[in-house]
């Protein structure tokens, strides 16, 4: 929030009535513990009254709403070797978002905890409940019917629909938001005047008008920002890519977090990993030519759906790429809504539909359901070892690997090949047979038993099964994925 934002929220706060549930006023008190119970009494008191967020004000007199100004420097505060806000976060469960923001008010320091509105269940801060009753903070377990409420709560607001930054004017407007990409990337020609740019960013719904001003919605945000830095909601959540010496995270080589919105900035960032990641040389006809050593095109798609399927509610962490020498990890914030061993098959449920429909609309990843299939078809066209999955307490990390030889693969690397070939051929309507699992990972004819071998590996862990269990020539069986 800028200055004037700030100005704007702190003036019509003040003029709230003197008892309002989701606003509190203080003066000075600094004490971390009761700045903690009454973040966890506001978000749930914000909740109960249908509020999307609850503020914790510093320098205005909670009796009178006057404005003094504080001594109470919030941002400036540690509880050990924690800032307090990352400190207060992490005592809080569920986890919500909290911002801090100082200011000056007419000559006045201020300070202003924005705090976000829990939805299905209650927060607590270090295990405990609270609730904001009148002008007082009480517990929750003393008011059975506010809690009641609360679970009964569920209308969850949309990310893409939340607001990044509110009351900004039309010039706000144009100078945050990269509108000549907009309308290029929309394919749409570029208005020729302030008020038809301003009339298709409404339409296209990622920005509101209001009865003053206009409403930047997280959509708008986080794929046209100029600068997400910009956006206290979401600067966060921009993009990581770093570059490793060897096959571990001991030297860092370099680092590049990327400030673009994700949209206006997708081209310039898959060029740079176009530059920057290994490559081979190659002679054809006698022209020397660069390969990169991974497909871009998996690159592409997978760095689009780490971006796409999120979770934007994981406070503090952001989608990463980390480049290693034997590997490329893509991690995204979130558990992914399906399990990873049906993503080639299954359409891919996203928390951010609103977010994945633009994309595909921008041509930043590929239709729905085509993406994985994709990613799977360039490792095997490179033959390069099956993408990994690892699903963490609250993240999803994809794993590309460098060029193995056959020998250089363990049996876990050869089922999971194997298993995915099967998904593969599957939802192209054919069957692995031994001979498509020879030319995946480039065996020669009469080596088909080592093809056999790993196809009875995989067969023993459940991954595929027989397609003619009546056939019982091995050679010629044809397989299928176990969901089948």
């Amino acid at each position: 929030m800028t200055d004037k934002d700030l100005y704007v929220l702190i003036s019509e706060l003040a003029a709230l009535p003197k008892e309002c549930e989701w606003v509190e006023f203080k003066l000075n008190n600094s004490n971390p513990l009761e700045i903690g119970e009454y973040i966890s009494a506001l978000s749930n008191s914000a909740c109960y009254h249908k509020k999307d967020f609850a503020f914790l004000v510093f320098g205005i007199e909670d009796r009178t709403h006057k404005i003094h100004g504080t001594s109470f420097y919030p941002l400036l505060e540690k509880i050990g070797n924690q800032e307090l806000e990352n400190w207060l976060v992490t005592q809080l469960n569920p986890r919500i978002d909290v911002n801090i923001y100082e200011t000056n008010f007419d000559g006045l320091h201020l300070s202003v905890f924005k705090i976000q509105a829990t939805r299905n269940m209650p927060v607590s801060f270090k295990g405990e409940y609270f609730i904001r009753v009148g002008s007082y903070k009480k517990r929750l377990d003393d008011h059975p019917e506010r809690e009641r409420e609360i679970w009964r709560i569920e209308n969850t607001p949309v990310f893409e629909n939340c607001m990044a930054i509110d009351n900004a004017s039309e010039e706000d407007v144009l100078q945050l938001l990269d509108y000549p990409s907009f309308f290029d990337l929309l394919k749409l020609p570029l208005p020729d005047n302030r008020r038809g740019i301003i009339e298709r960013l409404i339409q296209e719904k990622v920005i509101i008008k209001t009865s003053n001003n206009y409403q930047i919605k997280n959509i708008g945000a986080i794929l046209f920002a100029k600068d997400l830095n910009h956006f206290d909601t979401i600067s966060r959540k921009l993009l990581r890519v770093i570059f490793y010496k060897g096959n571990n995270r001991v030297h860092t080589i370099k680092e590049q977090m990327g400030v673009k919105g994700y949209a206006v900035g997708f081209e310039g960032l898959i060029k740079y990993l176009e530059d920057q990641l290994p490559s081979n040389e190659i002679i054809d006809k006698a022209l020397r030519k660069r390969v990169l050593i991974y497909p871009l095109l998996a690159i592409r798609e997978l760095v689009a759906n780490a971006l796409i399927h999120q979770d934007f509610s994981v406070k503090g962490s952001s989608p990463m790429l980390e480049v290693f020498s034997n590997r490329i990890e893509i991690t995204n914030p979130g558990k992914p809504l399906i399990d990873p061993l049906r993503f080639v098959d299954h359409n891919p449920e996203s928390r951010n539909e609103i977010l994945a429909r633009f994309m595909r609309r921008l041509n930043i990843c590929e239709e729905r359901g085509s993406g994985i299939d994709k990613v799977v078809f360039e490792c095997e066209y490179y033959q390069l070892p099956a993408p990994e999955v690892i699903v963490g307490d609250n993240y999803t990390r994809l794993i590309l690997y460098a060029y193995k030889t056959l020998r250089q693969m363990d049996k876990q690397d050869k089922v999971r090949a194997c298993y995915l070939h099967a998904c593969l051929k599957y939802v192209s309507g054919e069957y692995m047979t031994n001979q498509s699992l020879r030319e995946r990972f480039g065996i020669e004819e009469h080596n088909y038993s080592m093809a056999s071998r790993i196809i009875s590996d995989t067969i023993k862990s459940g991954f595929i099964k027989d397609y003619d269990t009546e056939n019982k020539s091995r050679k010629y069986a044809k397989y299928v994925p176990f969901w089948f």
